[in-house]
């Protein structure tokens, strides 16, 4: 059988390749190769830059390291997709993790680190169905879509006081707030993906207990664990890949979840089981436990933040150096260090035309959110300093060429 097989693969074929139809799959593999962006940006192994908001750009380190790992994590005989999460191999993964966020955050050993699943949304239940029982106020500050949805999501479990509403490119003044007097926790979120709008620290909430979603910029900045009850974070923007969403949870916030919460958004069950009640997403705790090495390895919280102040100034002062061509809608006193919308006020159609030609120089993921429109470059931890700089040297080209 086996010399028959090699005589037919050896055998010529009865048809000329050239009068071969191609297949619908070739069709299909030649349309997205003739979309694909060229790379022109000189990166290793022919990256782009990946302005996306999420998933967004990891370290090429850590996915190098990746690879190396990919079959045979250290001498296992495996991968980490394949290994069991009750076993050695993989608790000293997640082991590793929590140790280096913990030491990177400098996180009290008050706090619970759960490496939970379902995305930073599914939180917008499991907060109210663990810290507040039915009919308690809560209080929620919306300055964008992500707390906006937040706080419409808790509707369903609490009595939601929205305290505060801003306007899509700033934050109410903190006089302004009109907090209930017995709300049970205050929530906001630190930095909006979709708006760049950007707490510049923790708000005071007079001693209630604060929950932030820092979804879009954890690990950004140094950050005063112990002013908060909760902070919760989606992976894909910062740190990792889609599946873990990290809780950072204060102790005397755990063991008070309602009877109807299901059991995988119960944090003392979490807490209990060390975020292995089940299945956890192994794959990306593993690359978020790479991230922390790099980042503690790399400086630490302090160097992520210098190293993102200039990377974000050179952006701004390309909007602001443009002569009115493009306009940042954000207030700058809270403009994001990582997600940076901008427009084309006076010719919004040639936002098309930008997105395209960047996209052509390997410049890729610059559309606004839909929501939105315009132009959003998000430039995580993770964004080379020479992609922020490419691109703004492209928007001075664009505008050269296209001002009135």
């Amino acid at each position: 059988m086996v010399a028959a097989l090699s005589a037919r693969l050896a055998a010529p074929c009865t048809q000329s390749r050239v009068q071969q139809r191609p297949t619908r799959k070739q069709l299909a593999v030649r349309a997205v190769a003739a979309e694909a962006p060229s790379s022109t940006t000189g990166q290793p192994h022919g990256r782009v830059f990946n302005f996306s908001a999420g998933p967004a750009v990891l370290p090429l380190e850590v996915l190098e390291q990746a690879q190396a790992d990919l079959l045979n994590w250290r001498g296992s005989g495996m991968s980490v997709m394949e290994m069991s999460h009750r076993g050695k191999e993989f608790q000293s993964i997640i082991d590793a993790a929590e140790a280096d966020l913990r030491a990177l955050l400098s996180i009290p050993d008050n706090y619970h680190v759960l490496f939970m699943q379902g995305g930073a949304s599914t939180q917008f239940s499991a907060i109210p169905l663990n810290l507040a029982a039915d009919g308690d106020a809560v209080d929620y500050i919306v300055t964008g879509s992500w707390s906006k949805k937040a706080a419409g999501e808790a509707k369903k479990y609490a009595k939601v006081n929205v305290a505060a509403t801003g306007d899509n490119k700033s934050i109410p003044a903190r006089d302004s707030w009109n907090l209930s007097a017995d709300a049970k926790y205050v929530h906001y979120c630190d930095n909006e993906t979709i708006q760049g709008v950007e707490f510049k620290g923790a708000p005071d909430v007079g001693g209630k207990v604060l929950i932030a979603d820092m979804s879009s910029n954890f690990l950004s900045k140094p950050v005063d664990v112990s002013k908060y009850g909760l902070i919760y974070a989606g992976a894909q923007k910062n740190i990792g890949p889609a599946g873990v969403t990290i809780v950072i949870v204060r102790d005397d916030l755990i063991g008070n979840a309602r009877p109807i919460t299901p059991v995988m958004l119960d944090y003392k069950v979490q807490a209990d089981d060390k975020s292995m009640y089940n299945t956890p997403p192994c794959w990306s705790i593993y690359i978020a436990g790479l991230v922390f090495a790099k980042m503690r390895a790399d400086g630490g919280l302090a160097a992520a933040l210098a190293n993102n102040e200039k990377k974000a100034k050179i952006l701004y002062d390309a909007i602001a150096g443009s002569n009115g061509f493009y306009n940042s809608p954000v207030d700058p006193a809270v403009r994001s260090l990582m997600n940076v919308p901008f427009t084309i006020p006076s010719n919004p159609d040639l936002e098309k035309e930008f997105i395209a030609q960047a996209a052509k120089q390997g410049m890729i993921q610059l559309k606004g959110h839909r929501s939105v429109g315009g132009m959003r470059a998000s430039i995580y931890n993770s964004m080379p300093l020479e992609g922020v700089q490419q691109l703004a040297a492209f928007m001075q080209k664009f505008a050269a060429q296209h001002a009135k």
